[in-house]
């Protein structure tokens, strides 16, 4: 009979093993993609999924994450610390807890950062209200770029973000649910000018529902985690139900890049499930 220690080697290998099997994506970079609408430049990042370049029969749903820099390279990312996002995709996509899916990383532009990423002007703040030229910036400039490069389906697109880039995905979500089918909202800020969000979501009446998944941490203070809580009551009274809303609280969480990359995975499995 094995002893405690050979054991525990044995199950550590087969865990290397199985993380060694893990097929990973690729990445393209457009350094310089130009906005005529916002006019400015950011860096978009595309991720490939495993087996994108053997499977040229296939198509992909996409999308569309916000802070583009914070997401895939730790040299780029915000204190030194990416989401990780290649290494959850790939994860989930290996464990075919996930359906593949492109993703589009979407660099802010520093300094209009605020002003993009908030549906209102708020006047005290001297900031915001450009959400709708972002939006139509995805829409009408990136989006036709990449479903031109790229084997895309164009019904299958979704938007996703954190903190103020959260904000801003629920809202073009709800402003758009033809082209935005789901948005991943994590820790968002309800707060931005009276808490406008949630009177969008009160005022939501289209006939179709975008899949949202919705979270917060535990440790990013009391306000946001009523606000978060406030934001998931009034889906539900809206009619969104556990098929097409995912809550999720992370007790341990506070307000940061690592915080998010590492329940990015689920939020990927929810809104992605396996065919």
């Amino acid at each position: 009979m094995p002893d405690l220690g050979t054991t525990l080697r044995t199950a550590f290998t087969r865990m290397l093993n199985r993380r060694s099997a893990v097929r990973r994506g690729r990445l393209d970079v457009v350094p310089d993609f130009e906005s005529k609408i916002l006019a400015n430049q950011r860096q978009i990042t595309i991720y490939m999924p495993p087996g994108y370049e053997d499977r040229p029969d296939r198509r992909y749903p996409v999308l569309y994450m916000q802070d583009g820099q914070n997401l895939f390279d730790d040299t780029r990312a915000f204190a030194g610390h990416s989401w990780r996002l290649r290494e959850a995709a790939d994860e989930a996509i290996g464990a075919r807890a996930a359906s593949p899916m492109i993703i589009v990383g979407v660099d802010h532009a520093a300094s209009d950062r605020v002003h993009e990423f908030t549906p209102t002007h708020d006047a005290e703040r001297k900031a915001g209200g450009k959400a709708a030229d972002y939006g139509r910036m995805l829409v009408e400039e990136l989006k036709p770029v990449i479903d031109a490069a790229y084997r895309t389906i164009d019904d299958q697109t979704s938007i996703g973000g954190s903190s103020l880039g959260g904000l801003l995905s629920l809202h073009l979500a709800l402003a758009d649910p033809e082209t935005f089918r789901g948005a991943i909202v994590m820790s968002p800020s309800v707060w931005w000018h009276g808490r406008v969000i949630v009177g969008e979501v009160r005022q939501f009446s289209a006939p179709r529902r975008p899949r949202i998944w919705l979270d917060i941490g535990g440790r990013e203070g009391r306000e946001a985690l009523t606000d978060a809580r406030m934001l998931r009551d009034e889906l539900r009274a809206k009619s969104w139900n556990d098929a097409t809303l995912r809550y999720f609280e992370d007790r341990r969480a506070d307000h940061s890049e690592r915080a998010w990359g590492a329940r990015v995975r689920k939020a990927l499995e929810f809104l992605f499930p396996p065919q």
